[in-house]
């Protein structure tokens, strides 16, 4: 049985390259998951809001109508479906990383 030393540079060469090494910048000059998401919340709380003011203008009897204001609530409410998606599937990605063991 042959044993080698973790400083030996053979032992090194079988690391796979960026395995536990820690990324300050996002690669290529994009932006960020945080900066992604953070977007998406800002986008998301936008139509939130949009969709209350198409709710206050038809029921003040401004403008709107019933059909275009039904669109811009259906349009939050779904983009709010999709944001708690998401949400759901990064909190069981990360549940998923905690759980492996190395």
């Amino acid at each position: 049985m042959n044993t080698y030393r973790l400083d030996d540079p053979s032992v090194n060469m079988l690391q796979t390259p960026g395995v536990g090494r820690k990324e300050t910048k996002p690669p290529s000059g994009g932006k960020s998951f945080a900066d992604t998401m953070k977007d998406s919340i800002a986008k998301v709380e936008n139509m939130q809001q949009s969709a209350n003011q198409a709710m206050t203008d038809l029921a003040v009897g401004r403008t709107k109508t019933l059909h275009e204001t039904m669109i811009t609530v259906e349009q939050a409410s779904i983009s709010m479906n999709l944001l708690l998606a998401v949400r759901g599937k990064v909190i069981n990605a990360y549940h998923e990383v905690m759980r492996m063991q190395f």
